[in-house]
């Protein structure tokens, strides 16, 4: 049949005539009559399609979303299978009496006027079609013409990735007057939204949002009136929100956990003895590969941002974390280094320390140190001579001496001729601390259990409080915006 009618179009546009019956479904070109179902319905003779039903006409905007066919991130893009429903006033035309409707053909909608409509954030439409296009063309009693059509669209949504996996994306999608004619502005043409029948799903129940397994993708349509200034006047859009919030559940098992898990893990280094070295090197090196690796992963796997995602900052910190307490064992074994490497010439300034409390008087002469009278107490069965207060004087010095040559920080400092002021006393510290972080009692170990679990508690605290505000700051902006 529809062989048949573009025939026969084709025959009134190159001049030909005949003669139909009035129970055919036919159009003729030249006088604008069409028969339908034996019914002859005729365009006024003045009809223009170029001009709209009236002035301030209203088009009313209706959208179904049947499926959400993906998500690509990486092409910042939304595929939909939707049912779009667009209707307005044309007080022009009117249906044949006794009728409520009459379905026109789809082809016959280029005789008629039909809004300029243009999907702003539209990259592609591709009508469905099974048997035929699913497309209809309807005129009711009131005079109300409706377009409905099945359409796969893929939408165009600027999307941003820092607070990744925490973002929630909006998209605002505008269907207005394709405004960069300057054809039909405000004055012209409004567009609204209204309501159209749900569709709803195999349980019965309508669907409010879609879960996918990365999205939850919640459609919203906006009943204020939206402007688009171009050129040179305004013109009005009915705007729909999408809103994709992410499973945040699959990222904590997959990434926040496990990460969690190998920084406590490391904590376990500082109960290891310090003289284990393969023990502890090996846990501390491969829990470090491991996040290092994991980091890796997510970064491929994950979209692109122009800053350091979410995820990101949260896995650089844990492998900070745990390089810190690999640091921290290497700073016990050079303490323990250090002061193995001069135990036996602290053992041999003792001894001469011991010699020199024995030894006479320096400043005394040989008859002065013959009748110097030698006293003491018995220890044990082992006579220990008393030294008299000069010689008392004279051992303090001498164990001062000692003291200060004790150090091999110190030696060094005092060949390099720097031996007082502000790099003494940095010289000093330094040594005490080396000398306490290889004490063999283990006491940075017993500081560094303490300190590492506090620091990353404080660290996951302040993460979650800014990451979570910034997310609700930014999908509270994008909402009003």
């Amino acid at each position: 049949m529809w062989a048949l009618l573009m025939t026969l179009a084709g025959l009134v546009a190159n001049g030909g005539g005949a003669s139909f019956s009035p129970n055919r479904e036919l159009l003729e070109c030249a006088s604008q009559i069409l028969y339908m179902d034996q019914y002859a319905y005729q365009l006024p003779t003045n009809y223009s399609r170029n001009i709209p039903p009236g002035k301030n006409t209203t088009v009313y905007i209706g959208i179904n979303v049947n499926r959400v066919s993906g998500v690509d991130e990486n092409r910042e893009e939304i595929t939909l299978d939707v049912f779009l429903q667009v209707s307005w006033e044309e007080m022009r035309l009117n249906v044949p009496p006794g009728m409520p409707f009459i379905d026109l053909p789809w082809e016959f909608r280029q005789l008629i006027w039909t809004p300029d409509l243009y999907i702003w954030q539209l990259q592609t439409m591709r009508i469905l079609s099974v048997l035929q296009e699913m497309a209809s063309l309807r005129l009711y009693a009131n005079r109300t013409v409706s377009v409905s059509i099945g359409a796969t669209i893929t939408i165009k949504c600027e999307m941003d990735f820092v607070l990744y996996p925490l973002d929630v994306q909006n998209c605002a999608i505008d269907f207005s007057s394709y405004t960069f004619t300057d054809k039909y502005t405000t004055e012209d043409v409004r567009f609204e939204w209204r309501e159209v029948a749900p569709w709803f799903g195999i349980a019965g129940e309508q669907r409010h949002e879609f879960r996918l397994p990365k999205y939850v993708v919640t459609f919203v349509t906006d009943k204020s009136n939206h402007i688009r200034n171009f050129g040179e006047g305004e013109h009005s859009a009915a705007r729909l929100q999408i809103k994709l919030s992410r499973e945040l559940r699959g990222y904590l098992l997959e990434s926040y956990l496990p990460s969690s898990l190998f920084v406590i893990i490391s904590w376990g280094s500082f109960c290891v003895i310090p003289e284990i070295v393969p023990g502890r090197m090996v846990l501390l090196v491969t829990t470090l590969l491991s996040l290092v690796t994991m980091f890796d992963t997510v970064s491929t796997n994950s979209p692109d941002a122009l800053e350091l995602k979410c995820i990101e900052v949260w896995l650089i910190s844990c492998t900070l974390f745990v390089f810190l307490a690999l640091l921290e064992y290497f700073v016990v074994l050079f303490g323990i280094r250090y002061d193995k490497s001069w135990s036996k010439r602290r053992q041999d300034l003792r001894r001469a320390a011991s010699a020199a409390q024995l030894a006479p008087p320096l400043h005394m002469n040989h008859s002065q140190r013959l009748s110097t009278p030698v006293t003491g107490t018995p220890q044990g069965g082992v006579f220990s001579p008393q030294l008299s207060v000069e010689d008392e004087g004279l051992k303090q010095q001498f164990s001062h001496q000692t003291i200060q040559r004790d150090s091999p920080i110190l030696e060094a400092m005092a060949s390099s001729g720097v031996a007082s002021g502000f790099w003494a006393r940095v010289c000093s510290f330094t040594d005490k601390g080396v000398m306490f972080c290889g004490a063999q009692h283990g006491a940075l170990d017993r500081y560094a259990l303490f300190v590492f679990p506090m620091c990353f508690i404080l660290f996951t605290v302040i993460y979650w409080t800014t990451y979570l505000s910034e997310a609700h700051r930014a999908m509270h902006s994008a909402h009003h915006g």
